[in-house]
């Protein structure tokens, strides 16, 4: 079987396995975004939202054989908005309107992100707000059904007037224009995969054009996916913490509910909840609690984890309750309101949405740090409590995992960078008709950098800290982080002389992001907040 063919079965397996999402019921969900964006579920539109977006329709008719101008209906966009266009070039201009907006650059963008946007896109062309015609509308739910994925660049969208050049190539393969990929995932013209799917092009009536590409979806998309990613990540935080504090022989005194109830974060009480319920039972949290030990305070990437954690998950609950608001949302310019008026706003602005994006970038950039921390805690025989150094069989002859923190940090450095607001800036573009603009897709381009880069971090601390915890014995781990040990154990050698380490990293990344190792630890004591 070649790889196109199985990824094509592995797809389509994968499809039949997930409830379909339907839109114009209500607002999609995070989890709408995620089933149809990373696990192909299919789409259903709803029979009563078509009804609405015939109605809308049918004020862009009335409107369109107005003799007096209505923008982007008879008139130009942008700076352009002044100029009158006749009937007989008004189709012309829905068309070019698509064609010269579709003008990325750069690498391909991934397949889910254009997923996510179009699944955006169509929720909010079934509001009945846009004035979209029913069947354009069911021809994007077939590209996304037949799993045909526009090719979109990575550059092109300063997030207003929303996504524009993302959203234009995915319009552009509605009228058969353009390259996609195919569900086999293989690139080609649009006209050709639309005919082999059964889809017959659209050609695009007034207003439609921009109906279709003015939106925040490409960033909101990137926003629902990170939100995905990062409640199984801060999770997996706790799991990699607890498994430091066992491997460098601190207490778990500090993570007491009562203590942290006299800071009442809810993230703060999650966090500490976890870190309790993963060093329950530890034999080698318990061989140093009797009075001969002295040590009464852990390190601050020790002690202060739920603190520096719980606060991350507090900005994550924020920037869920963003997307949540942004996805109830219908965004075009101008929009069909419920009595008949077409009117033009500025909600496709995405500074909502650009600000909670560049939030979790700088929080998730400071528990990658506290991370490395740790790590490097691990690897200092005179910090590390009687571990050798380096974690090395022989140190001096083996360098141990002395360059997998080299790593570590080289990413958490890379972070910080990252962490630099993209919402801060602005560029004026369109003649100076759109002077300020939010940059919300690079916002989301970079906070998927970020994602990136703490499961590395992650998966790094997670490895050092297992070969600290096996050095340990005789004593054990807690049967949670324990379980944790045993699942890397499986991919990745425990302590022995030096050996080719890129591939046991990438085997505790794959662990990570796929969230196996936060399973093996939930597998014995429950599912952690």
């Amino acid at each position: 079987m070649s790889l196109s063919t199985l990824s094509t079965t592995l797809r389509t397996a994968a499809a039949a396995s997930v409830a379909p999402a339907v839109v114009g019921t209500g607002p999609v969900s995070v989890a709408d975004v995620v089933a149809v964006a990373r696990h192909g579920a299919p789409i259903e539109i709803d029979p009563d939202a078509l009804d609405a977006v015939a109605g809308s329709r049918a004020v862009i008719d009335a409107l369109a054989s107005d003799e007096k101008p209505h923008y982007g209906i008879s008139t130009g966009f942008g700076a352009l908005a002044t100029t009158f266009i006749a009937d007989e070039k008004r189709a012309q201009l829905q068309q070019s309107l698509v064609r010269s907006h579709a003008a990325g650059s750069g690498a391909e963008v991934e397949r889910e992100t254009v997923r996510a946007l179009m699944l955006l896109r169509l929720s909010t062309l079934v509001t009945g707000r846009t004035g979209i015609r029913p069947q354009t509308a069911e021809l994007y739910a077939g590209l996304l059904n037949a799993g045909i994925t526009p090719v979109v660049r990575e550059y092109g969208s300063l997030g207003c007037s929303g996504d524009l050049a993302p959203l234009a190539h995915c319009a552009l393969a509605l009228m058969g224009e353009g390259t996609v990929r195919d569900a086999s995932g293989r690139e080609r013209p649009a006209a050709d995969a639309l005919a082999d799917a059964g889809l017959t092009p659209v050609v695009l009536a007034e207003k439609e054009g921009l109906a279709l590409i003015n939106g925040t979806d490409g960033m909101l998309g990137m926003l629902c996916l990170a939100i995905d990613d990062l409640e199984r990540l801060l999770s997996t935080a706790d799991v990699s913490a607890a498994r430091s504090v066992e491997a460098l022989m601190g207490t778990d005194a500090a993570f007491a509910a009562d203590l942290a109830a006299l800071r009442p974060h809810p993230g703060q009480a999650a966090s500490a909840s976890n870190l309790r319920r993963l060093l329950a039972g530890s034999p080698i949290v318990a061989s140093h609690k009797g009075p001969e030990h002295t040590v009464v305070q852990d390190a601050y990437s020790l002690r202060c984890a739920p603190q520096v954690h719980g606060a991350a998950r507090d900005t994550l609950a924020h920037a869920r309750l963003v997307a949540e608001r942004e996805l109830a949302a219908a965004i075009d310019n101008p929009v069909v309101l419920p009595d008949g008026r077409v009117e033009s706003n500025g909600n496709f602005h995405g500074a909502p949405v650009a600000y909670a994006l560049d939030f979790l970038a700088i929080v998730m950039a400071d528990v990658a740090s506290m991370a490395e921390r740790r790590t490097d805690r691990l690897l200092d025989p005179k910090r590390s409590h009687g571990l050798p150094a380096f974690l090395a069989h022989d140190a001096g002859v083996d360098s141990g995992l002395m360059i997998a923190q080299y790593t570590s940090a080289g990413i958490v450095s890379e972070l910080k960078r990252l962490a630099a607001p993209a919402s801060v800036d602005s560029i004026p573009s369109s003649a100076m008709q759109e002077d300020h603009v939010s940059m919300g897709w690079h916002a989301a381009r970079k906070l998927r950098g970020t994602i990136d880069g703490l499961t590395r971090v992650l998966a790094i601390e997670i490895m050092t800290a297992a070969r600290g915890l096996d050095l340990r014995a005789p004593l054990e781990p807690g049967p949670a982080t324990g379980a944790v040990v045993e699942r890397l154990r499986g991919a990745v050698e425990g302590p022995g002389p030096d050996r080719f380490l890129s591939p046991e990293i990438e085997a505790s990344v794959h662990l990570v992001s796929g969230g196996e190792l936060l399973r093996a630890a939930s597998g014995r004591i429950g599912e952690l907040a």
